[in-house]
């Protein structure tokens, strides 16, 4: 008798389909972990635009121009992940919005002079908007 040595076909195709589901779980896993990731960037890009604004508001008792449509330079337009605006409907209020770019494009959050933090837009499966916090991670936690 011959002896044999080797994998038959069965037990690769088994091999093979073991990887395919542990993969098919992974990968989804891995991307939302990605994008949670990139999503601290814009919120602590808010907060700390928060922080500027307070500071701008000691130093001038004014966040910005009355029926402005955009606040002191103190706040960046724009990063890797995200887009950020601000505007003044008076000189006691502001809002700031960060727009998330390319694979965030579904993503949107704010803050205003009272630290109210909201999320306006989010992508599917994530929660529910609008929501009075900022939604960071899938399931619609803050």
């Amino acid at each position: 008798m011959k002896q044999q040595s080797g994998f038959t076909l069965v037990e690769l195709m088994i091999v093979v389909i073991v990887i395919g589901i542990l993969a098919s779980i992974a990968i989804p896993a891995y991307q939302d972990y990605i994008i949670r990731g990139k999503l601290t960037e814009g919120t602590s890009a808010l907060a700390d635009a928060r922080v500027k604004m307070e500071q701008y508001f000691q130093d001038n008792l004014k966040y910005g121009d009355a029926g402005g449509t955009t606040c002191p330079p103190t706040i960046a337009s724009s990063s890797t992940n995200f887009d950020y605006s601000c505007s003044t409907s008076a000189t006691d209020k502001y809002t700031i919005t960060a727009t998330g770019k390319a694979g965030l494009s579904t993503f949107s959050y704010t803050i205003d002079e009272t630290n109210t933090k909201k999320t306006i837009g989010l992508k599917s499966g994530w929660g529910t908007t609008p929501a009075n916090c900022w939604i960071t991670s899938k399931g619609g936690t803050c």
